[in-house]
């Protein structure tokens, strides 16, 4: 059954009204759902609660990721890197020329020994509990005593699949269901019997597999039972919620940092990478360093929600990459947990406000939430539901070149952007430069992730023109919430500048953070609410009757990425 042209019925003849259109951006810590004529989207924690059945099996994803027990190996490790992060602070010049300088962890560790906790107030109890089922925010409300299993549907920007109870696609799929509908109905107020009058634009991560894209299509349309919907890789919808038309886009979220090359609304396949890290990797490393410090609220610990949540908000309040900041500061921070006192601690930080962020440089710091990955866009599996496939025009695609050509063409295919196949029966299809193969790992040395940096400039090398590479070293976007640390995008651009190849060097590099002063974890959810609204975007709606037909043939025929 072929795919009929794109016919408008007469209702799409009309622009859509946006406070009918909902965005949904799920992430590995939060999700962000709105209208599309919203200024922001409602943010909530990307989990559930399911209340255990006596007797049945705990299960409980952590808040931030778990770090692995620190061996004699691993701490020194990590000491090492964090001194040659320290070194390279110490030759850094401050703003009025002098030499910084840093003080000894030791005199920092002995005024936080003697650092005590101040009585506020007696506190609030626990709140009751009394539904089966929590989502949201809320989760952080459940006394940690109490028999719940926690799930995050998402982790490293990808479906949470697992072994353990809760971890089948289909059990990932249904707590998106209730996650996404309960915030729906009790936040946006929109009962969910009336979606079928609304559409809907999910962001998807720039690698993606297609099968997950197929269940989430189903979820959308049969499910939750919207009457349209369309899919937006992340990379570009940050590209129309900042305004610029190409860019090299980093998206540091919580668990993952995505590195995409977009030029006019298309993500280049061959540019695209995802490391194992984020946010939440940058947190522990403060963690650490503070507790190496005597950290004064000593019964921290990581397997508390509310801790972690603490230890998140220190991380956003008091790290920094401030060259100028030297010498030890103060800090105060409060404790309030329901259940218990709340008490206010004063803190003494040294340098390590800066040295947490900069592991996003020197990923050796990183290794104390475990061994990463950098991943890329390679070869999917076929479905059966799509049968004229790139698999089947690699299979019965007619080749004139001779062998020779063919292996010359592959060779290049490395580096050469994705064709799309054409549609002229008459003309031979060079099926070999369709498509890379699902997410393998780039050929790195065994345990080695790439930094920040080094990351960028392997991404932009691998676009497939001298223009595209001059293009993207010229226009470099940051987005996602582990970007909001003062003066890293200063950082970054240093570092860029003394490593992009002569030849692409450009009059101006530059790095767009929080353009339009928008939050820069929102800019890809405000994007794809932008993008949505466009006259373009009319041809992209893919409603119930068609997905129920045609499936996945549809989706390849109208997505918005090179399929």
């Amino acid at each position: 059954m072929s795919v009929p042209a794109y016919d408008p019925g007469p209702e799409q003849f009309q622009q859509f009204p946006p406070n009918r259109i909902i965005v949904i951006h799920p992430g590995s810590l939060y999700v962000r759902i709105g209208r599309a004529s919203d200024l922001l989207p409602v943010k909530q924690l990307h989990c559930i609660a399911r209340k255990r059945r006596p007797g049945g099996k705990i299960y409980r994803d952590p808040f931030v990721p778990p770090s692995i027990p620190k061996t004699k190996e691993l701490i020194e490790e990590l000491e090492e890197c964090r001194l040659q992060i320290s070194h390279t602070l110490q030759s850094c010049m401050q703003s009025n020329g002098a030499r910084r300088y840093a003080t000894p962890p030791q005199q920092i560790a002995a005024f936080n020994r003697r650092s005590l906790p101040e009585y506020v107030s007696d506190g609030e109890p626990w709140p009751q509990v009394e539904c089966d089922i929590v989502v949201g925010d809320l989760v952080l409300d459940i006394d940690p005593e109490l028999a719940y299993n926690i799930h995050f549907p998402y982790k490293r920007g990808d479906f949470n699949i697992h072994s353990e109870i809760g971890g089948s696609i289909s059990s990932v799929l249904n707590d998106l269901y209730i996650i996404w509908s309960s915030i729906i109905e009790y936040k946006l107020g929109i009962p969910l019997i009336e979606l079928v009058k609304y559409r809907c634009v999910l962001l998807i991560p720039d690698i993606y597999s297609r099968s997950h894209l197929k269940c989430l299509m189903s979820l959308l349309l049969k499910d939750l039972g919207f009457g349209h919907c369309f899919l937006v890789q992340e990379s570009v919808g940050a590209t129309f919620g900042a305004g610029i038309g190409s860019a090299c886009v980093v998206d540091i979220g919580d668990q993952k940092t995505a590195i995409s090359c977009v030029e006019d609304g298309i993500s280049h396949k061959a540019t695209r990478l995802r490391m194992d890290y984020g946010a939440g990797d940058v947190c522990q490393t403060l963690s650490w360093m503070f507790h190496k410090s005597a950290f004064p609220y000593k019964n921290w610990n990581e397997n508390i929600p509310r801790d972690v949540v603490l230890m998140r908000n220190l991380y956003q309040n008091f790290c920094h990459v401030n060259l100028d900041v030297c010498g030890p500061q103060e800090k105060t921070f409060l404790v309030d947990h329901p259940g218990d006192i709340v008490n206010k601690y004063t803190l003494q930080v040294g340098d390590e406000c800066i040295v947490s962020p900069l592991s996003l440089f020197y990923t050796d710091l990183l290794k104390i939430t475990g061994p990463k990955t950098t991943k890329i866009q390679n070869r999917q599996p076929s479905d059966p539901e799509d049968p004229f496939d790139a698999e089947f025009l690699r299979e019965t695609g007619r080749k004139r070149e001779t062998a020779d050509t063919i292996a010359n063409e592959s060779q290049q295919f490395e580096t050469a952007n994705e064709a799309q196949p054409t549609n002229n029966a008459d003309e031979d299809i060079v099926v070999d430069t369709l498509e890379g193969g699902p997410g393998d790992i780039v050929s790195l040395a065994p345990g080695q992730v790439l930094g920040l940096d080094a990351a960028i400039l392997q991404s932009i090398d691998r676009s497939s023109s001298e223009e595209l590479k001059r293009k993207m070293y010229s226009s470099i976007l940051i987005v996602g919430g582990g970007v909001k640390v003062h003066g890293l995008n200063l950082w970054l651009q240093n570092r860029l500048a003394l490593q992009i190849p002569y030849a692409y060097k450009t009059e101006q590099l530059e790095i767009v953070t929080s353009p339009k002063d928008i939050d820069p974890a929102s800019t890809v959810w405000k994007g794809a609410a932008v993008m949505s609204c466009l006259e373009s975007a009319i041809e992209l709606w893919i409603n119930q009757s068609e997905w129920n037909k045609f499936g996945l043939k549809i989706l390849r025929e109208r997505a918005p990425f090179i399929w």
